[in-house]
């Protein structure tokens, strides 16, 4: 018997494809619950308390939360960046046809919640955090989609699953231009030389997954002292691992499988748990702050106009056939408007003062939430019964959409 079928029979009800969100959920509970307890003030000890790591006098220090969301989350980025490769070389994104719509969507689903943030943030001064409601939580957003079960047509999971890989390929460009203040450019220099050795190390096809690992940490020391964000280190080192080695391996394929359950069963739920924590003594007078309502407005209402418009424009100009129906299509980019981690992420680099926190969260909270249900809702309406879905790459005219297959599936079947 299967892993994923042993898994599957143990949590009963639950889907295995959810148990991400399940768990990310979980640790945001717990945050909040910890932050309203006696042990507040345990919790934010351990959080502010300063960490260095490397020599004494030469060492990088920082409080713990910024170890988390700088050190941590680089690893998270070189998941992401492991699964940006895979869907260009070989998933939907490899198919230049199949490709722009997902890409057309995802553009307009990062631009017109910005543009709902700044409407609301920016009057007030706020206006730099204006990729908070840009992003999605791919974790959250396919466990939540999967709560439906079969009834889901692979072609709208495999739409959802592109639109939030070119979202993240977007959050991963926005941190790195938007949000880095001051370069030191002896420090990049030698950025250049490591990733200069990465790329060597690609041509060769050099398979170790170690020496790429080594490599990055390297590279994450100098693009952090650089003022870049260190997380942009993990796309860098992930785009120079190679697809296929001399022997027709698969580093890559590798490397995405080993990482996945650190990543979406550490990482994350971690994450969740050092930036979720609101206090929610006097969080009412923030339920309309521009920042709550940016943020919240962004995703709920930003995220479905922006992909569903936009793709569907996309889709009469190309003669395409949309993955879904129109109501379909509104109701999987409802789902795409749960940003959650990317978004507390962004928010956290966007905004520095401590009293932007607790706006921010409520507004990520808020939007994620409503998003879930609201597209969760929609689509238990416009799907098929599970006693009448059918799925069969023959019969299915969106076939090109069926070639991506969810990041929680496609390396457990392979093995």
């Amino acid at each position: 018997m299967s892993d994923a079928s042993t898994s599957k029979r143990a949590l009963g009800f639950l889907p295995e494809e959810a148990l991400p969100g399940a768990l990310l959920v979980a640790a945001a509970i717990a945050a909040m619950i910890v932050v309203n307890s006696p042990m507040a003030g345990l919790y934010h000890a351990i959080l502010d308390t300063s960490v260095t790591v490397g020599p004494t006098d030469g060492g990088i220090e920082m409080k713990f939360s910024y170890w988390i969301k700088n050190g941590l989350m680089a690893i998270f980025f070189f998941f992401v960046g492991l699964e940006l490769k895979r869907e260009l070389l070989e998933g939907q994104l490899s198919n230049p046809a199949a490709a722009i719509l997902p890409i057309v969507s995802a553009a307009g689903g990062m631009a017109v919640p910005a543009l709902i943030f700044l409407f609301f943030a920016a009057p007030a001064g706020f206006g730099h955090g204006w990729a908070i409601p840009a992003a999605t939580d791919i974790a959250f957003a396919l466990g939540v989609l999967s709560l439906l079960s079969n009834r889901v047509p692979p072609a709208l999971k495999a739409f959802l699953l592109a639109v939030a890989v070119v979202d993240d390929l977007g959050a991963i460009v926005i941190v790195a231009f938007f949000y880095t203040k001051t370069l030191y450019v002896a420090y990049l220099a030698q950025a250049a030389v490591v990733l200069g050795v990465l790329i060597a190390m690609n041509r060769f096809k050099v398979r170790s997954i170690g020496l790429y690992v080594l490599s990055g940490v390297v590279l994450w020391v100098f693009m952090h002292q650089s003022g870049v964000s260190g997380t942009i280190a993990g796309v860098l080192v992930a785009a120079c691992v190679p697809m296929r080695d001399r022997h027709d391996k698969s580093p890559l394929h590798e490397a995405e499988h080993d990482f996945r359950p650190w990543v979406l069963f550490g990482i994350m739920p971690v994450f969740a748990f050092a930036n979720a924590g609101v206090d929610l003594a006097g969080a009412d007078k923030y339920l309309t702050h521009p920042v709550t309502l940016g943020a919240a407005l962004g995703l709920v209402l930003g995220k479905p106009i922006g992909i569903a418009l936009s793709g569907f424009a996309a889709a009469k100009l190309m003669r395409a056939k949309l993955p879904g129906t129109f109501p379909q299509m509104v109701g999987v980019a409802c789902v795409a408007g749960i940003g959650f981690t990317m978004s507390l992420f962004i928010g956290a680099l966007a905004f520095k003062d401590p009293s932007l926190a607790t706006p921010t969260r409520l507004g990520v909270y808020a939007g994620s939430v409503i998003s879930a249900i609201l597209g969760l809702l929609i689509l238990a309406r416009f799907l098929p019964s599970a006693d009448k879905v059918v799925h069969s790459e023959e019969e299915d005219e969106t076939a090109p959409f069926i070639k991506a297959q969810p990041v929680f599936e496609a390396r457990d079947r392979a093995d």
